[in-house]
């Protein structure tokens, strides 16, 4: 089995949409998407994960179901820099760089940057909604491995946000979120895939063999988008802070 996950495109925040760019990242991830083995689609609930979605339904007509645990990750935190409420990663460097918790697989949770917060709830919510849909195609939780209780070679498609594919990615891994909401960064439209190994019979693990791949926008001729990256260097125009807004 496969799990494709692909970010909406090019977010317009404000209207919970695509940018003109955004579209047409879409459009060229839909072209991309009609050329491969597709069992199965689900999306998020938001706009900008749903135009996307569409786009590729236009290109191939599938049916596809929402689900609410694909939103975009919710908790929140104390912002240190903003002093309020916001998205929990994107922390400064120096702020990160002094909270190790934050990196430990086994302790994230116990930082005090979560108290009074709903994180661990939310976790919860994704890690549930991702067992069960896993379930549902044949692949049981078991611990720290998967039991395939029906063996397949789907493909299933989740349509969402960078945020909640850090945590899924997390979940599958047993890495803190923190290790990608912090070191790495999928654009808008990218395709990140992990497939089933089963090297021993009846144990499985999902393995990544692609992170954030945006070659479809290549293929397009068209420039990745600047959103969810800061700038390279700190005398450049690039974006520089954390926005209010969730990637």
């Amino acid at each position: 089995m496969k799990l494709v996950i692909i970010r909406h495109g090019d977010p317009d925040y404000k209207n919970d949409s695509l940018t003109p760019k955004g579209e047409v990242e879409a459009a060229l991830m839909a072209k991309w998407l009609k050329n491969q083995k597709v069992d199965a689609v689900y999306s998020s609930p938001l706009g900008r994960a749903q135009k996307t979605c569409l786009a590729a339904q236009k290109e191939m007509g599938f049916s596809f179901e929402t689900l609410p645990w694909l939103c975009e990750f919710p908790a929140k935190i104390f912002s240190p820099t903003k002093h309020k409420r916001t998205i929990p990663w994107d922390l400064m460097p120096s702020f990160f760089a002094k909270r190790p918790l934050l990196s430990d697989n086994n302790r994230w949770l116990e930082d005090p940057l979560f108290s009074y917060t709903d994180m661990k709830e939310q976790y919860e919510t994704v890690k549930k909604g991702l067992e069960e849909l896993l379930a549902k195609h044949g692949y049981v939780r078991d611990g720290k491995i998967f039991r395939p209780v029906r063996r397949n070679r789907d493909v299933v498609v989740l349509f969402c946000h960078f945020g909640v594919l850090s945590v899924i990615l997390s979940v599958l891994t047993e890495f803190s979120p923190y290790v990608f909401w912090q070191y790495f960064c999928a654009l808008p439209t990218s395709v990140t895939t992990l497939a089933t190994e089963e090297r021993e019979e009846g144990i499985c693990v999902f393995r990544c063999i692609g992170f954030g791949d945006v070659s479809h926008l290549a293929l397009g001729g068209e420039e990745p988008s600047f959103a969810a990256r800061f700038r390279e260097t700190v005398d450049s125009d690039e974006r520089a802070i954390v926005p209010d807004a969730k990637p």
